[in-house]
């Protein structure tokens, strides 16, 4: 590209050039497409109201029909109508129900009366039989003659001089003379279910003030629309208006004026629905024309709602007004100022910029120098060498001192971690020792209240059979129930007094072998495993002996077998591992693996897993892995449980055993499995 020579070789040509570019070439553009975008995004927000109104306005029009054929309907099969068929007063009735109903006109045709007739436009809703009339109401459009034969009072609301009006079609009628109904036919089945006669409902639409004003008070109600706005609605036929609230003149409605050509073609000719600005009657509006069909789905009408555009068009004149007016002023203030400014900038400002590329090259000791201005950027300058100066010390300085508090913060963070650690420690001991507090005075008193009950039962079980004899042979069967019932119950309070005092129940403590226990174990369950189909496999590959109460350490690792085996009741495989294991402190122990290929772990399961009498076993009392748990804490160790992490199903339980029992640590993770005890 050539540069022109007043440019290129000049700097506060350039400068300036630099300055106004932005505010002679992209302000503009900024500003044009502003005001392109939120014309478009504003016509966009007044179609998408005048959307919604008209499916307001549609749906209250549907509601009016379906009440018409209802209210007709519920007339037809009233036990009152057969009354009055029969002998009462039948033209008293029909007109109460029609003023109930709110319809034009409520006529009884009786299949003897010869003169009872339908207009041939009305058949066609019959589907082909009098004794099949359509379920509600349909859209009919009717000759002067046809509705004279239905309701000949309606027709003086059929006289609609056409008016001349802008835009519309050609048409050499001065008169619409035509009517446009809500139209209902049902049939009236006497007792045994025959039909005696055709109960015909109308509403006609043609000058309908009340029904129109109502609609557009529904989509319009007072303040919907803002900056002076107003709303309308109007139902056509065909292309004339036979009932509106548009105002021809101040109290003149325009009934009898027609939609302009360009609309009558897209809703009537295509049966498109028009969402756009048109003009109306006098004046443009923002709107939405909908086709309405008749029974035989011929566009008969049209549904319109608007409401007028002028008010949005002046606001919308208005704020790119202002919006046009605050960036001329923005540009001739930047303008001025760029060209001010510009004669005394550019020379310090380079100086400037090249002694700072110097320093971020790495010569810390570049400076500006003496500068020939005295203004601020003379003044810049020499600040900037000072500023300099004391980032040089400063940096040496914050160097030195970064040094040192990275080796303090270290040093502290040593210590806080130690500090941390043993608080946590101490505050877990705390809260277990707390618990296990609550929970010795609780079984202290279970203990207290059940044992009695139970002894006293045990007691009078035994009397009953020596008293009995031979007479209690036919209830045998309950008594060895109620005697299990009450072990069962002094077996509870003995678990839980195992757990709260765990010092009176401790057995002797023993060297084991920890590969020897879990094969005495699998011979004691073995009765349970002889009933599945359950594969055991042995992966028993430790060499650290644990100390551990024997019969203790059986009790864990049976519970946890029969756990096991009872969550696979369709057979799988249960895998035992064994293997040497260190903990975080160093010392040797023992770790242990019961896993199974059952259903693995629920979800919210897991954090109530090892929680007294949380079980999932209908047969169960929670206890099982509670006390187990507490058993393994007691000399040092832990249990964890989760789901298998090698792609199949079922659960994973690890017991972690020391040679050498010692204090708990901290409180082991409880991860949940299905089955406490």
């Amino acid at each position: 590209m050539i540069t022109p020579r007043w440019l290129a070789t000049s700097v506060r040509n350039k400068l300036l050039a630099m300055a106004l570019l932005p505010l002679l070439v992209v302000f503009p553009l900024l500003v044009l497409a502003i005001a392109v975008w939120s014309s478009v995004t504003y016509d966009r927000l007044l179609i998408t109201k005048v959307r919604s109104d008209l499916a307001v306005a549609r749906g209250y029009f549907d509601q009016t029909l379906a009440e018409v054929g209802s209210g007709t309907r519920g007339v037809a099969r009233s036990q009152r109508l057969l009354q009055a068929m029969a002998g009462g007063d039948l033209d008293a009735r029909l007109a109460a129900d029609r003023q109930e109903l709110g319809l034009d006109f409520l006529l009884l045709m009786r299949h003897d009366d010869p003169s009872a007739t339908l207009p041939v436009s009305v058949v066609p809703l019959l589907n082909a039989s009098p004794q099949k009339p359509a379920r509600s109401a349909q859209i009919v459009r009717l000759t002067r003659d046809e509705l004279a034969a239905l309701a000949p009072q309606l027709l003086p609301r059929l006289q609609i001089p056409l008016v001349a009006t802008r835009n519309a079609a050609p048409d050499a009628r001065s008169t619409e003379d035509r009517a446009l109904l809500l139209l209902a036919l049902q049939p009236v089945l006497d007792a045994a279910g025959q039909p005696q006669a055709l109960l015909v409902g109308g509403l006609l639409l043609n000058q309908n003030l009340d029904f129109i004003d109502h609609i557009n008070r529904i989509v319009y109600p007072d303040g919907a629309l803002p900056f002076g706005s107003f709303g309308t609605a109007t139902l056509f036929l065909d292309d004339v208006r036979i009932t509106t609230n548009v105002r021809l003149f101040q109290n003149q409605r325009a009934i009898g004026t027609r939609v302009s050509q360009t609309v009558r073609e897209r809703v009537l000719t295509q049966g498109q629905t028009w969402l756009d600005r048109a003009f109306v009657v006098n004046d443009w509006y923002v709107s939405a024309y909908e086709p309405l069909l008749d029974a035989q789905g011929q566009r008969v009408g049209m549904l319109y709602v608007g409401f007028l555009e002028s008010p949005f068009r002046w606001v919308r004149h208005a704020m790119l007004a202002v919006m046009g007016l605050i960036f001329l002023a923005v540009m001739a203030v930047s303008a001025w100022f760029s060209v001010r400014w510009a004669r005394s900038i550019f020379r310090p400002v380079e100086q400037m910029n090249g002694t700072m590329q110097r320093v971020e090259d790495g010569d810390s000791a570049a400076r500006v120098g003496q500068l020939p201005a005295r203004d601020e950027l003379g003044a810049l300058a020499g600040h900037l060498d000072q500023l300099l100066d004391v980032i040089h010390d400063k940096t040496t300085a914050l160097r030195r001192w970064g040094e040192e508090l990275d080796h303090k913060v270290a040093e502290r963070t040593r210590e806080l971690e130690a500090s941390n650690a043993s608080l946590q420690l101490a505050q877990q001991q705390l809260v277990k020792s707390e618990k296990l507090a609550a929970i010795g005075q609780l079984t202290a008193s279970i203990a207290h209240e059940i044992n009695n009950p139970i002894a006293v039962m045990q007691g009078n079980l035994d009397l009953m059979r020596d008293t009995l004899g031979q007479h209690a042979l036919p209830v045998k069967a309950e008594l060895r129930l109620l005697d299990e019932q009450v072990e069962r119950m002094r077996l509870i309070v003995t678990q839980l007094l195992q757990y709260a005092r765990p010092t009176e129940y401790a057995g002797y403590v023993e060297t084991l072998d920890i590969n020897r226990t879990v094969h005495d174990c699998l011979v004691l369950v073995a009765h349970l495993l002889a009933q599945t189909r359950i594969e055991v496999v042995r992966e028993l590959r430790a060499t650290q002996r644990v100390g551990f109460n024997r019969q203790e350490l059986q009790q864990v690792i049976i519970n946890l077998l029969i756990n096991a085996i009872q969550a696979m009741p369709e057979g799988g495989t249960l895998r035992l591992i064994t293997q040497d294991w260190t903990d975080q402190h160093g010392v040797p122990g023992a770790l242990l693996q019961v896993q199974d290929s059952g259903a693995g772990l629920a979800p919210g399961v897991e954090e109530r897993l090892f929680r007294p009498f949380f079980t999932t076993k209908n047969d169960g009392n929670g206890l099982g892995l509670w006390i187990s748990l507490g058993l393994v804490e007691r000399y040092g160790g832990g249990i964890s449980a989760g789901n298998r992490q090698d792609g199949q199903s079922g659960a994973l339980f690890s017991v972690r055993l020391l040679t050498e029992p010692q204090a708990p640590t901290a409180v082991n993770t409880r991860d949940g499995r299905p089955g406490g005890g």
